[in-house]
């Protein structure tokens, strides 16, 4: 069993400053006998204070460099290497406390919070409920959270009058983490679904709404939810997210789903942000890495909660589900897929061959220049095709 989890590969990327390249603790100087004059003693502490200086100086000079980071990897984004580097403040303003300090507010924009059920969820909303276009529901995938449909919300809500909605999936973003063995809530994809209904309940979502779905894990629970509610749903849009059995599972999830591994990679605060720009061709601005980092910064529980997504969820079963569910003869609810080309997590084939198996219900629309998440990429693409579509 060992030897065979050992043979595996765990596809970690590739690090900028490898391990060997970290110097060792640098040993002191000289060393201070117990019986010493003062005149001897002081002359000591003064070289010892120069050599400190000295080292200060260095580590200015080189502060625009990448930090070391223990996760074994660095990234481009300035925001993340602030993230990962040590602090030069006092102690009591340490790097984690300062950053949950300049950030701890950001990120809430549209959204309120809604009690269904046992379990609190954020949700953002944008328009009115009395809106004669209609609702859109947005949900999103792993490891993300509802912020990244903010502009194309406003721009539906404010240029076109939808009515839109995005929670926070339990577990995710800003809305309650259930502990998993302890709550009554243990990350299963049925469990996704019951709490929805709970919230759409609460929401008193008018059926039948236009629903939006992207990305890995509850991104497809979106999907599978859709296949058990057709009579819920006027038209669906899917955004990139994995739509057949031959669709590719990225090396993050592979790595939570290995015992100590998983436990590890979990609590990397800056998991997300990397996620998504390893999915795109950009990088992400300071203000947008804060909030998506920001959940996992502020606890363990959110990287907990993905642990526990990512391996109560069958992937080969959900990818039959929705190949099979969404094929001509047993769907044919109207179905939009809007496809960012640039996405480096799953291919065009993958979005090419969802159409061709339904080709009377599934429209395809390709946006160039966007990655896995188009509607972080290019808002203004997405809200036209979704305009034209609803």
């Amino acid at each position: 069993m060992a030897s065979a989890l050992l043979s595996l590969p765990f596809n970690l990327p590739a690090s900028s400053s490898p391990l060997s390249a970290v110097p060792n603790s640098p040993k002191p100087k000289s060393h201070i006998p117990l019986f010493t004059s003062s005149r001897r003693r002081a002359r000591v502490t003064a070289s010892a204070a120069d050599q400190e200086k000295t080292k200060d100086t260095e580590k200015d000079s080189d502060s625009d460099s990448p930090a070391f980071n223990p996760f074994g990897f660095v990234t481009d984004n300035p925001s993340s290497r602030s993230a990962i580097q040590i602090s030069e403040s006092p102690a009591e303003s340490g790097n984690v406390g300062q950053m949950l300090y300049r950030i701890e507010d950001k990120g809430k924009e549209y959204g309120k919070y809604f009690r269904a059920g046992e379990y609190v969820w954020f949700v953002r909303e944008t328009g009115s409920a009395e809106s004669e276009r209609g609702t859109v529901v947005f949900l999103h995938g792993a490891p993300t959270q509802s912020y990244s449909y903010r502009s194309v919300m406003s721009q539906l809500s404010e240029d076109f009058g939808f009515h839109c909605l995005a929670p926070d999936w339990l577990g995710f973003g800003f809305s309650d983490k259930p502990q998993a063995g302890y709550d009554d809530f243990d990350y299963k994809e049925e469990e996704f679904h019951k709490e929805f209904d709970k919230l759409l309940d609460k929401l008193r979502v008018k059926s039948p709404f236009y629903l939006v779905v992207q990305g890995f894990l509850v991104g497809s629970y979106g999907l599978t939810w859709a296949l058990k509610n057709p009579s819920r749903i006027s038209k669906l849009a899917i955004l990139n997210t994995p739509l057949t059995v031959s669709s590719p599972v990225p090396g993050l999830f592979k790595q939570l789903r290995f015992p100590f591994l998983g436990e590890f990679t979990c609590q990397n605060a800056v998991m997300a942000e990397r996620f998504i720009e390893a999915g795109s061709a950009y990088v992400l601005k300071l203000e947008k890495a804060d909030v998506y980092r920001l959940p996992y910064l502020s606890s363990s529980g959110p990287g907990f909660a993905l642990l526990e997504t990512t391996r109560k969820a069958d992937f080969n079963g959900i990818l039959s589900q929705i190949s099979s569910g969404f094929a001509s003869g047993r769907w044919d609810t109207p179905t939009l897929v809007v496809w960012g080309i640039s996405d480096k997590y799953l291919p065009q084939s993958i979005a090419e061959e969802f159409q061709k198996a339904n080709p009377t219900a599934v429209q395809l629309k390709l946006i160039e220049g966007a990655g896995h998440m188009p509607q972080e990429d290019w808002p203004e693409r997405v809200v036209t095709a979704l305009r034209v579509f609803f």
